[in-house]
């Protein structure tokens, strides 16, 4: 149906139909699966009433697949890892993903295959309360999941340098929402830094547990290199316990030879430490070179943060055969 044109105060508001047209426009008709079913995008319709939208009561994951000009390859990054903590996530929030992670992964795959995709990917599944009810709860909830991808490039510089800033937002303590599931609602915390680290002319922001310990950026582990050992928040300073966070462990160990000391880290540190990154599967590796208006280190990208880049990016985009076990062929 077509509605009319209202101009209220210089302000025009579109009709329906513009802006599914401006919708349209910015979400290719994509496959999705959807409880159950591969369909399209546009073909999808979620309730206004829906719970989770109203609620955050919903959780997700963020899967990248990396695509590779040369083998004409697309390489999934660590999926099973993925869809394991998304069953963890889920039981926390009394909810069950219902497929196996095999089961998961097989349907990742298949998607990507409809959509042909030939860049970059973003994959995202989510679980969420789709009854359409009013009323804060967990329990007598019906529950729908879905995947989708997209073609996604960086989601902060990782070449240069991003600059942070040490937010005034505390992330929430597990006693009152467990940062080590990726629950929607609680990403709200996360958005509140981001825009305020933006907005104050950073590129990134850095967030204090409670009791003033460095916990995480508003969607990235920290990694920071001290007198020659990287450190990094233990999973009890409320940090998601990333699957990047676990690879970037394990290659600082066997490729650059140095330890990883977990255990709390004082904001000033970040100050005074040789380097500094933030890690995650969106955020890739991310060199910090200032925070605060304080320089990290030399103020350009490490020597060490440069050598896990390239390591890394080798890995996911399937060019060293030494990790070929870190992902899946799509094609």
């Amino acid at each position: 149906m077509q509605v009319a044109l209202t101009i209220k105060t210089g302000v025009v508001v579109e009709t329906k139909s513009k802006a599914a047209a401006k919708k349209s426009a910015t979400h290719p008709n994509t496959w999705v699966f959807y409880d159950g079913e591969f369909g399209r995008y546009h073909d999808i319709r979620l309730g206004l009433m829906t719970h989770a939208l109203h609620y955050g009561t919903g959780c997700f994951e963020g899967i990248r697949a990396y695509w590779n000009p040369k083998q004409e390859q697309l390489h999934l990054l660590q999926a099973p890892a993925h869809y394991t903590r998304l069953q963890r996530s889920a039981n926390v929030m009394r909810m069950t993903v219902p497929y196996s992670t095999e089961e998961l992964v097989n349907l990742t795959v298949e998607l990507l295959r409809r959509n042909q995709f030939k860049s970059d990917v973003y994959i995202r599944p989510l679980l969420y309360a789709s009854s359409e009810e009013i009323g804060v709860r967990l329990h007598n909830l019906e529950h729908s999941f879905f995947i989708y991808a997209i073609p996604f490039g960086n989601y902060v510089e990782i070449e240069s340098g991003i600059r942070c800033m040490v937010s005034s937002w505390r992330r929430v303590p597990d006693q009152s929402l467990p940062a080590r599931a990726k629950i929607t609602g609680s990403y709200a915390q996360s958005a509140l830094a981001k825009s305020e680290a933006v907005e104050s002319g950073f590129d990134e922001a850095i967030v204090l547990t409670v009791d003033g310990h460095v916990s995480e950026g508003s969607a990235e582990n920290v990694f920071m290199l001290k007198d020659g050992v990287f450190v990094t928040p233990p999973v009890t300073d409320d940090i998601l316990e990333g699957v990047t966070r676990t690879l970037i462990m394990d290659l600082i160990k066997s490729e650059l030879g140095k330890s990883v000391l977990e255990r709390s880290i004082d904001r000033t540190e970040l100050y005074t430490c040789d380097e500094l990154l933030l890690c995650g599967t969106g955020a890739q590796i991310s060199p910090v070179i200032e925070v605060d208006r304080r320089r990290v280190g030399t103020g350009k990208v490490g020597e060490f943060t440069q050598e896990l880049q390239s390591i890394y990016f080798d890995a996911v985009r399937g060019d060293s055969p030494k990790f070929k076990d870190w992902t899946i062929p799509v094609y």
